[in-house]
């Protein structure tokens, strides 16, 4: 039997022993899916994601990604496994205010040790963005920043790609557009995505 992209296997996570961030049955994402995890504020999207990429660990259960069990590994192995394997694309659009926008999509080669700039142009032009490459993030529109920070987690080429609420801080024309670039991206590239939202017209 095939492998899933994702198998969450009765995960749960507590803190301080009693509060439920998470608890779920067992779920299994195909690879090169798009799953949309729906839900108001305060339900648990981004502790799943924060379990999802590492930067947070299950108080039970397991949850394998690719094959491997996440729960071996250590916070270099995790590190490691990050860089080669998950793109992030977050609300907020992190990114460096005095570097271009090919400079902030490099960023992720230098962590990956491959700092070309033309495969960081490549990506810009991926999410139409090359003609801006060389403007800084004040330069440039809120939608034109997300596109740079998509363009970032798109120069690695993951497998999987986690978004959290990437299109809240934009307005409602700039969210269809952006929503219909995630679409071709994914056709595009064939990764599997999570896509955490409270919308349920982006979730469709």
């Amino acid at each position: 039997m095939k492998k899933q992209a994702i198998e969450i296997q009765n995960v749960s996570k507590l803190y301080q022993g009693r509060v439920h961030a998470w608890e779920s049955g067992s779920v299994g994402i195909e690879h090169g899916e798009w799953a949309a995890v729906m839900g108001p504020s305060g339900s648990g999207k981004t502790t799943l994601l924060s379990l999802l990429n590492g930067l947070d660990r299950p108080s039970s259960g397991r949850i394998e990604i690719l094959g491997m069990d996440t729960g071996r590994f250590g916070p270099d192995e995790w590190a490691v496994f990050r860089r080669e394997n998950i793109g992030l694309v977050f609300q907020q659009f992190h990114l460096v205010p005095y570097l271009t926008a090919v400079e902030n999509v490099m960023l992720a080669q230098y962590y990956h040790s491959m700092a070309v700039r033309k495969q960081a142009v490549e990506a810009l032009e991926r999410v139409q963005m090359s003609e801006r490459a060389h403007h800084l993030p004040s330069q440039l529109s809120g939608g034109e920043r997300q596109r740079v920070a998509l363009g970032r987690a798109v120069v690695r080429r993951p497998k999987v790609f986690l978004f959290d609420e990437p299109l809240s801080n934009l307005d409602a024309k700039l969210r269809v557009q952006m929503r219909a670039e995630l679409v071709r991206l994914h056709r595009t590239l064939g990764a599997t995505m999570i896509f955490v939202t409270h919308d349920q017209v982006e979730a469709m």
